[in-house]
């Protein structure tokens, strides 16, 4: 049949490429003590890129999980399917250690390690981090009842991924679930009204209520909170009870969202479901955000992780496309839109792997990185996750019409980008959150500004808007103005951490192009603002996908 045109001017596919070929993340991982754990990046990286686990992730996300909540005679099943593709995802996170496998890992640097391997593995599909990520973030807040974590701290660790609704402790590996907000109060769990009543054997209580958003129900285990006599709990809440009978955990519905689609998310409502306490009645909130800490680490990586992505395919696609005679990457404008994508990128890479660095030495007791974990985390939580969806917008568009459509992979980016803004607290509850952070414990605030300042006499304008930013913090006084202007007192919270990084152990053109563009006087707010004289070909040369080929 004859053709009525060539097909001419058309990237080629980008696939079977290295993912871990990240110049910003190999060194972060050498330098933040997990050297040790390149070989299983790297590994782990190229099978990311790979066309098998791009088509995994592409499926997973097409078909989404469908809940079914009887069996064809009318019985409650309450059961979730997934595309089979789904398991394969998490199968290969959980062998390879991404959820609780750290907290057993006894070398140093073994969160670091977690931290890299999360950032590869989500660019073949984020949605399946979610239920790795809360099974990651469930040891600490189990260990608040020592007896629970001997039982379950071994399954929530093994590398072995055991799917199916069964008694937890039977099975060789199990995943946790987080499920606290409900719908009269979403943030404001102090406002939940879910019921747990004591049975009369210690420790167990029954647990009657609803809840608006429980990610991931098909988990094993889920930690939840609920009103006991003494105060809003926490609860460890099986799937299946020891006697093999299921728990009456009744899934409602799947929630319809805007991304995440190979992840299910749910409304679940407990009929008197069994659960047993972990840590004290009424210390329901200062036991759980043990387990909300680590999953806003994952929100930093994951958000940091797709600008990588994000900013790899802009510049394949340009690096390959003809527009007005020459290669869009040889134009001067869309170098500099890439070049701020690649400043933009490096900097959330480089801010998520030192906050896992604290996370990794505040476990193995330092305080010094505890403080500065408690504040850092939380500014860094809010900015890059913020900064994200723009970043996913910038890099579609690079692709014009093409970045538009579905085939490209950029609009499911694009969908996936503000879930970890909004997940463990939107930009307004993490702004605030600072705020609390810096009145309650001014140790936080003194280790914060220590690490910043290890970037002193590096760079002008940074010293410059450090002490601004000192001056500025000393002088808080007022807590409604405060509040008023916390989103953009964490910002430059956010933007002296990322600078002062990038000047000690970034690339000196990114350094200089972020000193430049986001310190300096008078700069454009849109990506593809970078000033005059900033070394652009330099900063590209590090963002393709076989950047660090060599490195």
């Amino acid at each position: 049949m004859p053709t009525t045109h060539e097909v001419t001017n058309q990237v080629p596919p980008l696939s079977d490429y290295d993912v871990s070929a990240d110049p910003a993340l190999l060194e972060a991982l050498r330098r933040e003590g997990a050297g040790w754990a390149e070989s299983e990046v790297r590994e782990l990286g190229a099978r990311a890129g790979g066309a098998q686990a791009q088509e995994w992730g592409r499926l997973a996300e097409r078909h989404s999980p469908v809940l079914h909540t009887h069996d064809r005679y009318g019985h409650r099943i309450d059961e979730v399917e997934f595309h089979p593709h789904w398991h394969d995802l998490m199968d290969v996170a959980v062998r390879h250690g991404l959820h609780g496998t750290p907290w057993r890992d006894e070398r140093a640097g073994a969160h670091v390690a977690r931290a890299a391997k999360v950032f590869v593995w989500g660019q073949a599909d984020a949605g399946h981090l979610c239920p790795i990520s809360m099974t990651y973030a469930a040891v600490p807040a189990l260990r608040a009842q020592p007896e629970l974590a001997e039982v379950y701290e071994p399954l929530l660790t093994s590398s072995s991924y055991d799917f199916g609704l069964r008694v937890p402790t039977e099975k060789r590996g199990i995943i946790a679930g987080m499920s606290m907000t409900e719908k009269q109060g979403g943030s404001d769990v102090r406002a939940n009204t879910t019921r747990a009543v004591p049975t009369g054997e210690p420790g167990l209580y029954a647990l009657t209520g609803h809840k608006w958003f429980t990610s991931a129900p098909m988990s094993d285990v889920f930690l939840t909170l609920a009103q006991a006599p003494g105060g809003l709990s926490c609860f460890l809440v099986p799937r299946v009870l020891p006697d093999g009978s299921r728990n009456p955990i009744h899934l409602q519905r799947l929630k319809d969202k805007l991304g995440n689609r190979s992840n299910a998310s749910s409304e679940i409502e407990y009929d008197g479901a069994l659960g047993r306490l972990v840590g004290e009645e009424g210390r329901g909130v200062a036991t759980i955000i043990r387990m909300v800490n680590m999953t806003r680490l994952d929100c930093a990586i994951s958000s940091a992780s797709g600008m990588r992505l994000g900013l790899v395919q802009a510049v394949h696609h340009a690096t390959h496309r003809e527009a007005f005679g020459a290669r869009l990457v040889d134009q001067p404008l869309m170098r500099n839109v890439l070049a701020d994508l690649a400043v933009e990128a490096e900097a959330a890479t480089l801010a998520a792997l030192r906050l896992a660095g604290a996370v990794d030495r505040a476990t193995r007791g330092d305080e010094a990185e505890e403080q500065l974990r408690r504040l850092g985390l939380a500014v860094t939580k809010y900015w890059v996750c913020k900064r994200a969806p723009a970043h996913a917008a910038e890099a579609l568009e690079c692709l014009g019409g093409n970045g538009y459509v579905e085939d490209s992979g950029l609009s499911r980016l694009y969908r996936e980008a503000p879930l970890p803004s909004i997940w463990e607290g939107s930009g307004n509850v993490a702004a605030l959150d600072v705020l609390r952070a810096m009145a309650r414990q001014p140790q936080a605030v003194e280790a914060f500004f220590a690490e910043v300042d290890l970037g002193a006499g590096a760079d002008r304008r940074l010293d410059t808007a450090v002490a601004d930013l000192r001056k500025d913090v000393t002088g808080l006084t007022d807590p409604d103005a405060a509040a008023y202007g916390a989103r953009r007192l964490v910002e430059r919270l956010a933007l002296v951490l990322q600078g002062s990084l990038l000047v000690r152990h970034g690339d000196p053109a990114v350094a200089d192009a972020f000193c430049a563009s986001r310190l300096d006087g008078d700069h454009g707010l849109a990506f593809g603002t970078l000033p005059a004289g900033v070394d652009t070909a330099a900063i590209i040369a590090r963002s393709g996908p076989d950047a660090a080929s060599t490195a």
